[in-house]
């Protein structure tokens, strides 16, 4: 609800079930005790409860209430985290090198936190073959399975074969950890997962 509460005088009601400025029930009043309290208490009298009956009101800071209200909503939106879908096209016969330049683009989507749609496109006698779009897609969710799952199976669409795939990573998460690995990189440190571990003396049984 985007309208505000009424506050001390704008209450027009002859009684109010008050809550004191800790939190503490006071139990129900007449109206003008509660304005008397609020101003011994030097706050305001506000209305949290409209619909009750009778009204529920608080003894509370307005302004500072106002304010701290504003930051927390403030704070929610700065560090929510918008879905983005890329979209990653390629072709049933891609040749090797283009296929390890194209999931590099969906391991980068992928880590970034973001969903990817990849679409794949038949041309002319193409199209007879789905059964090579389908193998194309499963190859690349198995490649990047440790970052993401298959959201949207693949499934013909006219021309193309689509497919989604979503992070395993959460939006916000992904956004933490750019942030720390930016920050130690300017503390001129490198981030844990990527130190450089030092050769085992013996080579690792199979």
């Amino acid at each position: 609800m985007s309208a505000e509460p009424r506050i001390n005088d704008r209450i027009r009601v002859p009684e109010v079930r008050l809550v004191g400025p800790s939190g503490e029930q006071v139990g129900i009043v007449p109206l003008a005790k509660a304005l008397e309290l609020a101003q011994e208490y030097d706050l305001d009298l506000v209305e949290v409860a409209a619909t009750a009956r009778p009204p529920v009101c608080k003894l509370m800071d307005y302004g500072k209430f106002k304010y701290e209200s504003a930051m927390k909503a403030r704070e929610a939106r700065k560090n929510q985290a918008h879905t983005v879908i890329k979209e990653m096209k390629l072709r049933p016969k891609i040749d090797p090198h283009d296929y390890d330049t194209k999931k590099g683009h969906v391991v980068r989507f992928l880590k970034q936190g973001d969903k990817v749609k990849i679409t794949i496109m038949f041309r002319g006698r193409e199209q007879s073959r789905p059964e090579l779009g389908f193998r194309l897609l499963q190859r690349l969710a198995d490649d990047v399975a440790d970052l993401g799952f298959v959201e949207s199976n693949p499934k013909q669409d006219g021309r193309n074969m689509i497919m989604v795939l979503g992070p395993h990573k959460k939006k916000t998460e992904a956004m933490a950890e750019a942030r720390e690995a930016q920050a130690a990189r300017k503390a001129g440190r490198q981030p844990e997962s990527s130190a450089i571990e030092e050769p085992a003396e013996e080579p690792a049984e199979a």
